[in-house]
């Protein structure tokens, strides 16, 4: 079972440089890790047990399995991850070889989303003492009375060249003006089908933000309107679905959410020969010269679960390559 539904062609494995922490980010992280390694390797012996009892039957070892995947998919959205990228960009400027995105999505504060699990990803994300934050969309899911919480949790995200934000289509399902208001007024700027040149001394690159695709308000050559045709250019966007499109407009990077990394994940990341599935639901991935990185995200629609998908605060470090 996987929520999400985009096709993308010419995918690439996500491909993973591991966990680069600090101080009590990095006991945190490990703690976790260890926590969930226990959690299934009791899962794992329960039911071995199970199977090892012949008084035991077939029906009842299920309904032990099913019970036990159903603690750990309650209990994994509350798992923040960390996940550590290089990514290698060819026309990155020199001057921001070593540049730090934090990149969050996905947030949907709402019963199933609560201020305590945004406010512990707001404070490792400002841990890792970013260049930039990221923002891509879905900040609540349908109700409007939880954008100015939202809003003031994530305007306390702290990075050296500020917050950047796109909507996604939960946000327009809502009340985009609205969010779009608070987040402003939170000093986070939002990028509605726009770009602008980042500039570090001599040298820039070109900062786009395209508003959601699934509610037809996408225009990706209004963002790339004024950018040089051989500057660098890194695109948020909300739906992974651009992908294609971008790779058309030379886009370099893409970093989008929506996907939720499946939320639920029950299959390989390969299909049965072998090849990467041509979903793209996490992770790094590419088309053509572009690359995209999908964020797993750190909140749950549909049901409060996740499964083979915890949620993530993702830092991207952007590198020249060697």
């Amino acid at each position: 079972m996987e929520f999400a539904s985009n096709q993308v062609d010419h995918y690439n494995a996500p491909h993973s440089f591991g966990l680069v922490l600090a101080g009590k980010t990095r006991i945190e992280e490990r703690h976790i890790q260890q926590m969930t390694t226990q959690i299934r390797l009791k899962q794992r012996r329960r039911t071995a047990s199970v199977f090892s009892n012949r008084s035991e039957t077939p029906l009842r070892a299920l309904a032990v399995t099913l019970s036990q995947t159903a603690r750990a998919a309650l209990t994994e959205p509350y798992l923040l991850t960390i996940e550590h990228h290089a990514i290698e960009l060819p026309r990155l400027p020199k001057t921001f070889d070593g540049f730090r995105v934090v990149h969050l999505s996905d947030i949907h504060h709402s019963p199933f989303t609560s201020r305590e699990q945004i406010e512990r990803a707001v404070e490792t994300a400002n841990r890792l003492k970013p260049d930039i934050i990221a923002l891509t969309g879905d900040y609540i899911s349908h109700d409007r009375r939880y954008a100015a919480p939202c809003a003031e949790l994530l305007g306390r995200l702290r990075a050296r060249y500020g917050v950047f934000a796109v909507l996604g289509n939960h946000d327009h399902w809502t009340d985009a003006a609205l969010i779009t208001d608070l987040f402003r007024a939170e000093g986070i700027t939002v990028l509605v089908n726009e770009g602008m040149r980042f500039e570090l001394g001599d040298e820039a690159f070109w900062l786009a933000g395209v508003d959601d695709t699934m509610v037809g308000l996408e225009d990706l050559s209004l963002a790339l309107a004024g950018a040089k045709e051989n500057e660098m250019k890194l695109l948020l966007a909300h739906n992974p679905i651009i992908l294609r499109r971008a790779a058309r407009a030379h886009v370099d990077l893409v970093l989008s959410g929506h996907t939720h990394g499946g939320q639920v994940k029950l299959r390989s990341e390969q299909s049965a020969s072998g090849r990467p599935r041509r979903r793209l639901l996490r992770g790094l991935g590419r088309q053509g010269e572009t690359q995209i990185y999908v964020t797993r995200g750190l909140g749950t629609v549909v049901l409060p679960i996740r499964y083979g998908c915890p949620p993530e605060v993702s830092l991207l470090e952007l590198r020249r390559p060697a």
